[in-house]
């Protein structure tokens, strides 16, 4: 972990407790827990179907879950607090969806600006545009990009231009579903460095769902692992291979995962 956004509060960034997500008769998390420090990049991963992007959408209020309790920058989202608490800190965090998940009609400076109408709707719009156009040259996209469409944009680009978004209202953290998923090596490497330079430069706490094995590696402060229904365990990922679990064995010591682990150490030499 290196920078706290706040260096005074020591309060976990997110707290779920016994989380149960049920769609009919099939139950995704039985008892998942899990604490999220601030200031750290948590990387998680499981099998397909175990419920990454579930349990990302349970804590940001998309999914409602049967059971448990969510806790978000000091706040609990299932009730205790009123509309208007909810609402304020929902415009603390930013959310980038698989593929970026641009509205198509709209510029990318419009898209960006989508967050900042919603929550700050007598905004000055030439103030409102000009914040855009920060956030978007903040992800290293040229600044004419403002003005383009989701339809001229590469895969990367696009998924900056949701990163750009997901940073509009200043957050203090940042869900990002799949950011690398599609992306040539070289893509997905910028994008990691880019990741972590926001992550140092606004200090913000970064819940990662990813499968990629090298960003694992290259910018994780610790892994969080589902695996039979809930978090099996949370650690640096020694500390995970340490715990012999068959799943996280076959995972980070498979050849993919020796390969990551390979190349991570050349460029840590």
């Amino acid at each position: 972990m290196r920078i706290n956004a706040h260096p005074d509060d020591d309060s976990p960034a997110i707290v779920v407790e016994g989380l149960v997500n049920r769609f009919g008769d099939f139950t995704v998390h039985d008892g998942l827990d899990l604490t999220v420090r601030r200031g750290e990049i948590l990387g998680v991963v499981g099998g397909s179907g175990s419920g990454k992007s579930v349990l990302m959408r349970s804590i940001i209020g998309l999914q409602t879950p049967a059971e448990g309790r969510i806790g978000v920058l000091g706040r609990n989202l299932r009730g205790e607090e009123g509309d208007e608490a909810d609402r304020d800190v929902r415009a603390r965090w930013g959310v980038l969806f698989q593929g970026g998940a641009l509205f198509s009609t709209l510029s990318v400076g419009e898209n960006v600006e989508v967050p900042i109408k919603q929550f700050y709707p007598d905004l000055d719009p030439a103030f409102r545009a000009e914040i855009a156009r920060y956030k978007v040259m903040l992800t290293g996209l040229p600044e004419d990009a403002v003005q383009k469409y989701p339809a001229e944009l590469s895969g990367g680009m696009k998924k900056r231009a949701g990163l750009a978004r997901a940073l509009a209202l200043d957050p203090e953290l940042l869900f990002l579903d799949e950011p690398t998923a599609g992306l040539d090596p070289i893509g997905a490497a910028k994008f990691d460095r880019l990741t972590r330079e926001l992550q140092e430069t606004l200090g913000l706490t970064v819940f990662l769902i990813t499968h990629d094995l090298d960003t694992l590696y290259e910018i994780c402060d610790r892994v969080a692992v589902i695996a039979d229904k809930r978090i099996i365990s949370v650690g640096t990922i020694p500390e995970l291979i340490a715990t012999g679990h068959p799943w996280i064995e076959e995972y980070f010591n498979g050849p993919r995962g020796r390969s990551a682990h390979d190349a991570h150490m050349q460029g840590e030499a």
